[in-house]
């Protein structure tokens, strides 16, 4: 009997969290999707590095680093965040606002192609290295790609079904790497990474107009497309802003240190990075639909928040620790041992993803609740403290400087949108403080361990040091695991006897971590 009951309750979890048409089951199956796809595209990407770290000179990585961050720079200048305001505007599935949706996000892709194409000899002349004229314009014939994404596919977001938006962004994205690949056995250069980059936005186009069909009319709608700007001017900026937090340690560490130097420095934060930029993308397209259907309630808006955030420290916070102990093995394994020299980098950059991964949580509701303005200021305020310490960070600890500048600055940026939070959705900073208590404590466990025995001399090469960091890893999760099971005390007589319980809301409480 207790076999069966315990049958029957899996399933009822599985049913409301997976099958259900509630608004829980959408951001979950949207999650999976999400999720499945970000890792094997991460998988992929691993995979290549490894590969190519032997097969490319360092310096290829440093000089690869230049042309997309240089090349971001101009993108996001001209970015009027059309996606983002069909998902948020009550009026984004109509045909006519995808279809102005399309031609404004078009024109900004031609605008900023035009721009790069023009200033790609001065950056070539800027940082001493005329390869990257024409590296610019190849590579950066991606930008037309995005820009001419199907219409629908805005909507497959908008309506949560994202198992096809993720077969666009993730399947794009890997068929782009494997012809990265593929081209470095016969290039061996920095030209197989620029072709490669391309491709990934040019598979994208070709996807979404596979999953998501339809071709945009060839004239807009003036009133859709003064609506959806009408939204977009609360967030024009923002991307160059968040641009200036993660590019700026690549502008100035290319000019202060040589490509090799910078090419070990990307390679290495890269392993932290590149599945932080898609973990927060992840996180942002599977709730800001979900977050902006309930905009108006400021309560549930509060609990999706921190429960959600409970689950990104706790699952986040022993990772970033193990990294940061075991910084220089992991890079003697995959990249091989020139590569140790960014250790330093690398366990500051496990911080800044694990920042960057809750930062990106608060950003959601703000923006779902239609006040991109309090969080442009968050990011101002961040984008400054980067220009303030990037320089002299850099200059005097090494391209280690360039992740402590991005620590202090997303740190401060973080604190300031909890505190408009606090006052704009009445969230309860004692509330949101408490679910850094558990995953601490654990984490704190595994580092004791850790040190204890490496000070015994058990760990004596870089893969049982590996091992070893893995292992207290696991223990900082059994932890975790066993408070996040623990009965909770609850008051009695919550319901009226005799009546059913009242239904969950999407983020109810279920644990002591989940708060």
């Amino acid at each position: 009997m207790n076999l069966v009951r315990y049958n029957n309750r899996l399933k009822a979890v599985i049913d409301r969290l997976l099958l259900s048409d509630a608004l829980r089951a959408k951001t979950v199956r949207g999650g999976v999707w999400l999720g499945a796809g970000s890792i094997a595209e991460q998988a992929v990407r691993f995979a290549r590095n490894m590969l190519l770290a032997r097969l490319l000179a360092p310096g290829a990585f440093g000089t690869m680093a230049i042309v997309v961050s240089s090349a971001s720079l101009v993108d996001t200048l001209t970015d009027v965040g059309v996606r983002a305001a069909i998902i948020q505007n009550p009026r984004g599935d109509r045909e006519t606002y995808l279809n102005a949706s399309w031609w404004l996000g078009f024109g900004r892709a031609l605008l900023s192609y035009a721009v790069i194409f023009v200033i790609a000899p001065w950056i070539a002349r800027f940082y001493g290295r005329a390869e990257l004229s024409g590296l610019l314009r190849v590579a950066l014939l991606g930008v037309l790609f995005n820009g001419s994404i199907s219409p629908h596919s805005a909507l497959a977001q908008r309506q949560m079904k994202l198992g096809r938006w993720a077969v666009i962004t993730n399947g794009g994205g890997i068929c782009g790497v494997i012809l990265a690949v593929v081209l470095s056995f016969f290039l061996r250069d920095v030209w197989a990474l620029a072709i490669g980059y391309c491709s990934e936005n040019f598979f994208r186009s070709v996807l979404s107009y596979s999953l998501c069909p339809g071709l945009p009319s060839r004239w807009w709608n003036r009133d859709a497309a003064r609506d959806l700007l009408t939204f977009s001017r609360g967030i024009f900026g923002l991307t160059f802003l968040n641009l200036i937090v993660t590019r700026a340690d690549i502008f100035v560490l290319a000019k202060l240190y040589s490509s090799a130097a910078l090419g070990l420095y990307t390679m290495a934060v890269a392993l932290v990075i590149t599945p932080s930029f898609f973990l927060t993308n992840m996180l942002g397209q599977a709730l800001l639909p979900a977050l902006s259907s309930v905009q108006e309630d400021t309560e549930r808006l509060n609990r999706i928040l921190v429960e959600v955030s409970s689950w990104v420290v706790s699952l986040g916070m022993p990772v970033a620790v193990c990294v940061s102990l075991c910084a220089p093995s992991l890079l003697s394994v995959i990249y091989g041992t020139r590569y140790v020299a960014a250790a330093g980098a690398l366990a500051v950059a496990s911080a800044v993803v694990l920042l960057t991964a809750l930062n990106a949580l608060p950003t959601g509701v703000l923006l779902a609740r239609g006040r991109p303005g309090l969080h442009r200021e968050s990011v101002a305020a961040t984008a400054a403290i980067m220009v303030v310490a990037i320089y002299p960070a850099s200059r005097f600890m090494g391209t280690m400087g360039g992740q402590l500048a991005a620590l202090l600055a997303i740190a401060a940026g973080y604190m300031l949108q909890l505190v408009r939070l606090c006052g704009s959705n009445g969230l309860n900073p004692t509330r949101y403080g408490r679910i850094f208590v558990t995953p601490t404590l654990g984490s704190l466990v595994m580092l004791g361990v850790v040190l204890g025995i490496r000070h015994l001399g058990l760990a004596t090469s870089a893969t049982s040091d590996i091992a070893l960091c893995l292992g207290g890893c696991g223990l900082a999760y059994a932890m975790l695991a066993w408070a996040h099971v623990r009965p909770v005390k609850r008051p009695k007589n919550l319901c009226i006897p005799g009546t059913p319980e009242s239904p969950r809301p999407f983020d109810a409480p279920t644990s002591r971590v989940s708060l």
